[in-house]
């Protein structure tokens, strides 16, 4: 099986050295089975240094730099990282450090053992390290996850999480529009209307940023996720 991690970056100078090397160094011989990976990291249009930090892996057989010449959106910089996947598994990694690569036997072991077509890291589920902190960041998100399964029938507990795992085939299947955070619903949306798929969550750690420390998605994201939850569900 071989593993694809799509990495979207925007600005990530401090962090994202890290995040590429848990990344290419996490365990996962708990899966029993032989992994390989490579990484894809999409550069969309950063004006600080993390065009150079990225520089640094040119010659890494595992790492596959691709860059937008100007910022386009989380959404633009995954379809980018989508298209030039070659795994039979795909994850979605931010390049901060809310989300733990130590996480992925976790999310994994649903799609290895043959249970899940996708798989959905809950930071809402319980049992594993959350940070305390935004209020109102919480409630949005407990909205949109509300509204994602009263349109769609479903029982998500966090439809927003950064942490997404498909099989290939599962994305090729997909017709992505969105450029910017809607990217995170319209996913959801077309995830939850294939018939047949089935749709596991995991509960994960979450060690969220707060705008002071880089965090990037406001209150007008959550506005275009529901414009874009209800446009999924009744206009396609």
């Amino acid at each position: 099986m071989k593993l694809s991690v799509v990495i979207p970056t925007y600005n990530e100078e401090r962090t994202l050295t890290e995040v590429i090397e848990a990344v290419r160094s996490v365990d996962l011989t708990s899966l029993d089975e032989a992994i390989e990976r490579e990484l894809i990291v999409i550069d969309d249009g950063s004006s600080d240094r993390t065009p150079a930090v990225l520089a640094a892996y040119a010659e890494c057989p595992d790492v596959q730099v691709l860059r937008h010449d100007v910022n386009r959106g989380k959404g633009a910089a995954i379809q980018t990282g989508f298209r030039a996947v070659t795994g039979d598994v795909v994850i979605i990694q931010d390049a901060d450090l809310e989300y733990d690569p130590a996480e992925y036997p976790r999310l994994l072991e649903p799609i290895v053992s043959g249970r899940a077509d996708v798989v959905y890291g809950s930071r809402l589920s319980g049992g594993r390290p959350q940070r305390v902190y935004l209020f109102w960041h919480l409630v949005g998100n407990r909205v949109l996850t509300l509204l994602t399964n009263l349109l769609f029938n479903s029982t998500l507990t966090d439809m927003e999480t950064g942490y997404k795992v498909f099989r290939r085939e599962v994305i090729e299947s997909m017709h992505l529009r969105a450029n910017d955070f809607r990217i995170e619903p319209e996913m959801t949306a077309h995830v939850l209307k294939i018939p047949g798929l089935r749709v596991y969550e995991m509960p994960i750690a979450y060690y969220g940023r707060t705008y002071d420390e880089g965090k990037k998605i406001t209150w007008r994201d959550g506005l275009g996720a529901i414009t874009t939850l209800l446009r999924c569900r009744f206009l396609e």
